[in-house]
């Protein structure tokens, strides 16, 4: 489906040339904020890990509908609300009957995304579940959020255009020192296309034997979902039980006959529901999706995205933002609040402070405003890009800096 545009020409690829482009991805951002918001205002104390997932998702399918009303156009949630607490790393996003409530002092991490037309914006952040909303986060809890916060800051500044994609784990390993915490492995930051939510293209948390990516440099006008997940822990993934696996992708280069009634059924229920984005068996109408599921994962129609775990006792902190690399800087899109941490660790490293202090825009070239008197005779006077004039048509993005 990345092959076509929005009015169904094939074989052009749009991206952020293309300012109707980046008007969908910012459409998607802002349903994206406003989610994550209404479950972040949500996290309390008794709240119910699966009515946060359902809120969440609820708001994404709500707010699409509102928008682009006149085009026949895919829209809604791009990545199903997870709600993952403590050590569990991420992809919990529970069924109905579920009854896992959130304590005082959890550290929950919520992970969702929308997308307008296939233009992905996703999001992911992490609270400490407190009663008094303004005491400081302390503690193990607090190094990870610092870390990941502050590796998101740096990972930011790093991916964009002219910078290599080799150039972005050390500077994240670093990081991860200073807080003496551990960047969690296999986590990979995405580029994103049209009906794509991984790419390619890719970013890895963190470098190790197991895990390996093609290097290459960041180009103006790609879209990335940085990734940063945290643990005070070792950072090894674990899946314990893949019965808890609940989040699942069409695999889209595969095809196989289906045998059982209930696999034709959830099978076809996936291909005109959730075609090319995750989806959670939540959200699934068969009465028999468990039973239908297997045969389909059997034959590698779908991919599933198992429950993660670190080791019990450690905390697990994660942060993702969707970022636009416009000609004039990297532009945030997606983000939220972070609450006030009080860790007794902190950035040391002089070149990584200065990277922090950077700014996210580009400074812009042939600044002597005298030199340019304006267009010689027959001469075209310096146009702005359809991405350019759009950036410059919205507010500066917030960056949080610690």
């Amino acid at each position: 489906m990345s092959d076509y545009d929005s009015d169904g020409e094939e074989g052009q690829e749009l991206d952020l040339s293309n300012s109707d482009v980046v008007t969908k991805y910012k459409a998607a951002a802002d349903i994206t904020n406003n989610a994550l918001a209404a479950v972040i205002k949500a996290a309390k104390a008794g709240a119910k890990l699966v009515d946060l997932c359902t809120l969440g998702d609820k708001s994404i399918e709500d707010a699409a509908a509102k928008v682009f009303k006149g085009k026949t156009i895919e829209k809604g949630v791009a990545f199903p609300t997870c709600t993952s607490v403590n050590n569990v790393i991420g992809h919990v996003s529970p069924l109905a009957e579920d009854t896992t409530e959130l304590k005082e002092g959890d550290v929950l991490k919520i992970d969702l995304g929308s997308h307008i037309d296939g233009f992905v914006a996703t999001a992911a952040h992490t609270v400490v579940v407190q009663s008094d909303a303004e005491a400081p986060v302390m503690g193990k809890a607090a190094d990870v959020v610092a870390a990941a916060n502050t590796a998101l800051e740096a990972a930011i500044r790093l991916i964009r255009p002219g910078k290599r994609i080799s150039e972005v784990t050390g500077v994240l390993q670093q990081v991860a020192e200073a807080y003496r915490v551990n960047m969690v492995e296999g986590v990979l930051s995405h580029q994103l296309k049209q009906f794509v939510i991984d790419g390619n293209k890719c970013v890895l948390n963190k470098a190790s034997p197991e895990y390996r990516v093609e290097d290459g440099e960041f180009e103006e006008n790609e879209v990335y979902g940085i990734d940063i997940v945290v643990s005070s822990g070792e950072g090894k993934v674990r899946v314990l039980d893949e019965k808890e696996t609940t989040v699942y992708k069409r695999a889209l280069d595969q095809e196989y006959k289906l045998k059982l009634k209930a696999s034709r059924s959830i099978f076809s229920e996936i291909n005109k529901k959730h075609p090319t984005m995750p989806f959670t068996t939540r959200n699934l109408d068969s009465k028999q999706s468990r039973l239908g599921l297997v045969e389909c994962l059997n034959h590698g129609l779908l991919h599933p995205y198992p429950v993660l775990h670190e080791k019990n006792g450690e905390v697990v902190a994660q942060f993702k933002a969707t970022v636009l690399l416009m000609p004039n800087g990297s532009d945030r899109i997606t983000a939220a609040p972070v609450q006030k941490v009080e860790s007794d660790k902190k950035v040391e490293s002089e070149e990584l402070k200065k990277l922090l202090a950077s700014s996210v825009k580009s400074k812009k070239k042939n600044k002597p405003k005298k030199k340019k008197a304006g267009p010689k005779d027959g001469e075209a006077g310096e146009e702005k890009t359809a991405g350019e004039a759009a950036e410059e048509a919205t507010k500066e993005e917030q960056v949080r800096l610690l």
